[in-house]
């Protein structure tokens, strides 16, 4: 069958590269897409929003499934759009898709059903909010309610810092009407992992642990981006924490999104913290693949992902063998000099056709009128090693880096060093 993947990061590439594995698989088109993306997949001129132009486009070549790639387009509905059509759509929607689109539904919810999480207040008034705040602890972790690209969360080590961040978000609006309403919370030590699931309704399949890497510099210092890398399997966190965290923050949630009325369909992603008395709680939910963790939960999938997607579509989730593979797979993501904050586009990339058989995800990139490979992007590229352990993994994926370089590049150099300790 012909495929529709929509948006253009490497989230999105590694989507379409897992999927033409598949042998039921035909084109696979991807709209926007990106130029990476433009080696595998036959690209569309229409952005994620246009949803009319989407449909309109699914339905001119009968496409057999389509799979909803970022947040912004879910938390607007646009898997309710495909469905008013009766076209096959893989993703929650919008009223499933909030879990993400709103931190204060998310937070509400897990208190709600007994779900752990830290400690929280909600406000949508500036002068409560800075009063609550200075009854708080430092560090605090400040978030805007709506969706911010990755970068609505402040963990605040200073007072100042706190208050900087509250008065960004609420007074000076830099995530517009995201910082209508406000969460307060807790701060919580501990190591993170991102454990993705697909999952239908009651039905969790759980996939392979991982873990990412926000802020932007060595060491976790710095601001946080959408993700700097990241690495898969976990083997300095116990198996039975990871079936802790399905059994008691996982699968209650999607029992909880039913119970709600919200059932949800797709890819549920759990953000969490295991605290030093290795206990998980929930830090956070998407409601997509994370971007980066997609890039390495992917390469370790052995089962079909098309099969797996049409099952959870047509309510069979609970019936599809999802076999993983042994392999570790550590993912470092090259940044335009910058990144976070502001940065240039249309540096040329050096390197990328050498490295042809290498395991690269574009996720800013772009063609040049010389055919050249150019940054587009703030993160431009996520680079995987496969190996038999993490170390090799890790050895390979700073191989492939180094061998891809553009101005300014950057990226971090101790991705996955905590998994070596």
């Amino acid at each position: 069958m012909d495929i529709l993947v929509v948006g253009g990061g490497g989230r999105e590439h590694a989507i379409c590269w897992s999927l033409a594995k598949s042998p039921t698989a035909d084109t696979i088109y991807c709209a926007p897409g990106n130029a990476g993306i433009g080696q595998i997949a036959t690209l569309v001129p229409i952005q994620v929003h246009e949803f009319d132009k989407l449909v309109a486009f699914a339905q001119d070549k009968q496409v057999g499934l389509v799979v909803i790639g970022p947040d912004d387009p879910l938390a607007e509905g646009i898997v309710d759009a495909f469905e008013a059509e009766n076209i096959p759509v893989f993703g929650p929607r919008k009223n499933a898709a909030h879990i993400e689109g709103s931190k204060t539904f998310m937070k509400d919810l897990l208190k709600k059903y007994n779900i752990p999480t830290a400690a929280y207040e909600k406000f949508d008034n500036y002068d409560e909010a800075l009063a609550y705040l200075h009854t708080q602890p430092i560090p605090v972790v400040i978030k805007a309610d709506g969706l911010a690209a990755g970068k609505g969360v402040t963990v605040a080590f200073s007072r100042e810092q706190a208050e900087s961040a509250l008065k960004d978000i609420m007074v000076s609006k830099v995530f517009g009407d995201s910082g209508s309403q406000v969460v307060i919370e807790e701060f919580m030590e501990g190591q993170e992992m991102s454990i993705l699931a697909f999952v239908d309704g009651e039905v969790v399949r759980p996939m392979a642990a991982a873990q990412d890497h926000k802020q932007v510099y060595d060491g976790d210092k710095g601001p946080n981006t959408g993700g700097m890398g990241t690495y898969s399997p976990l083997p300095h966190i116990a198996n039975s924490i990871i079936a802790e965290a399905i059994e008691t923050i996982i699968k209650p949630t999607a029992k909880a999104m039913v119970a709600e009325g919200r059932p949800f369909r797709g890819i549920l992603f759990a953000g969490l913290m295991i605290t030093p008395d290795n206990k998980p709680k929930t830090i956070e939910f998407n409601a997509r693949f994370g971007d980066p963790e997609t890039q390495v939960v992917l390469p370790r999938l052995k089962s079909d992902l098309l099969e797996i997607f049409l099952a959870a579509v047509n309510g069979t989730l609970d019936q599809v063998e999802i076999e993983w593979s042994d392999e570790a797979a550590v993912c470092v993501v090259l940044a335009s000099g910058g990144y976070p904050a502001s940065y240039p586009k249309g540096l040329t990339i050096h390197g990328l056709d050498q490295s042809k058989d290498q395991l690269i995800f574009h996720a800013g990139t772009a063609r040049n009128e010389a055919g050249e490979w150019v940054t587009n992007g703030g993160r431009v590229l996520g680079v995987v090693g496969m190996g038999p352990d993490i170390a090799s993994a890790r050895d390979k994926a700073y191989q492939i880096a180094e061998g891809v370089t553009f101005e300014g590049k950057h990226c971090r150099t101790d991705i996955a060093a905590k998994a070596l300790v």
